[in-house]
């Protein structure tokens, strides 16, 4: 069957090399893993912290992008917290993969009894990865025979790079008490080249992101609907990487054991007649037991994207606690374990 590579490859090397557009991957869950936002949520609680989260975009034939996330972190000493992280993302049709390790450090600053400051650096190594050699160009097919010949008159596209590997360096702060949480994050500030073309250099855009969190406790409302322990969660987080800005507007509630709520997405700076104020509602649901919590949610478009399906999350988090004593001074808000 012929197939027109040429557009094929036109559109993949648009995408990777010549604008490098929005190429941090975006979580819905990130209220359940603040650590994909800011580096600052590094050793957040004194003991060990641990999760995974696998997120599957547009599960509709060629257009899947599945990416995972995972981190280990642990609060060191009473100020200093120390992690790692890593990030997978793979998509199906042009088989690219990005695999990211990250380690991060984050130091505790008591601004006054209720009061912290969190400042965070993050450095990591990265790879992007897709095999050129792997392509077929239409003039390497004999239409009349189906042969396949080694050569083309685009060889030179044959003959790039199949791998960058970069060092990536990211900053970010939070403040906080024991309700709730402030911060913001920049990556990507050293602007690593990500450019498949050799000689060429397109620098990875900044991402910056800017978020909160606070926790309402509802178990002394007038009304008395609510169990003890109840709290209503209200998140934002702002995100702009080069043109493209996003807003995340949270709520949910959380019972001693189950949490539900959902997330609305919202375009503020339409850069055209044809943008999307809302791009899409996010419910999403997770579950208690004991040390470990288990989160889903379901990303549905009001965008005129077409049939994607969905995007799905499914995340996984656990806790370790070995200071009792510590227990009474963690952040309300970031409690989903207890």
């Amino acid at each position: 069957m012929k197939i027109k590579f040429r557009i094929v490859l036109f559109i993949i090397l648009s995408l990777f090399t010549l604008q490098s557009k929005a190429q941090d991957p975006v979580f819905t869950q990130y209220s359940l893993i603040p650590e994909i936002l800011n580096p600052g949520f590094t050793g957040f609680q004194f003991d060990w912290r641990a999760g995974l989260i696998h997120r599957r975009q547009w599960p509709d034939g060629n257009r899947v992008i599945d990416t995972e996330y995972g981190f280990l972190n642990r609060m060191v000493g009473e100020k200093a917290g120390l992690g790692i992280t890593f990030l997978n993302q793979r998509e199906v049709f042009t088989k690219y993969n990005y695999l990211q390790v990250n380690f991060a450090y984050s130091y505790k600053v008591d601004i006054n009894y209720e009061w912290s400051f969190r400042p965070a650096i993050e450095v990591g190594y990265g790879r992007k990865s897709y095999n050129f050699q792997n392509l077929l160009l239409e003039d390497q097919i004999n239409s009349f025979t189906g042969a396949i010949n080694n050569s083309s008159i685009d060889q030179g596209v044959l003959n790039q790079k199949n791998n960058i590997n970069f060092i990536d360096i990211s900053a970010g702060f939070i403040i906080d008490n024991e309700s709730g949480w402030f911060g913001a994050s920049l990556k990507h500030l050293n602007r690593p080249n990500i450019s498949f073309l050799n000689e060429k250099n397109v620098p990875l855009d900044l991402f910056l992101s800017i978020h909160g969190g606070y926790a309402f406790e509802l178990e002394n409302t007038p009304s008395m609907l609510f169990p003890e322990n109840t709290k209503l969660l209200v998140t934002a987080n702002y995100m702009r990487q080069s043109q493209f800005n996003r807003l995340d507007i949270g709520t949910a509630l959380k019972f001693e054991n189950l949490s539900f709520g959902a997330t609305a997405v919202i375009n503020p700076e339409r850069k055209s007649t044809y943008s999307h104020f809302l791009t899409s509602i996010n419910p999403f649901i997770s579950v208690h037991l004991g040390n470990f919590n288990l989160g889903y949610s379901y990303d549905f478009s009001t965008s005129k994207l077409g049939h994607t399906q969905g995007i799905h999350e499914i995340s996984l988090t656990w806790q370790l606690r070995f200071c009792e004593t510590c227990v009474a001074k963690e952040n309300k808000y970031y409690d989903y374990n207890k």
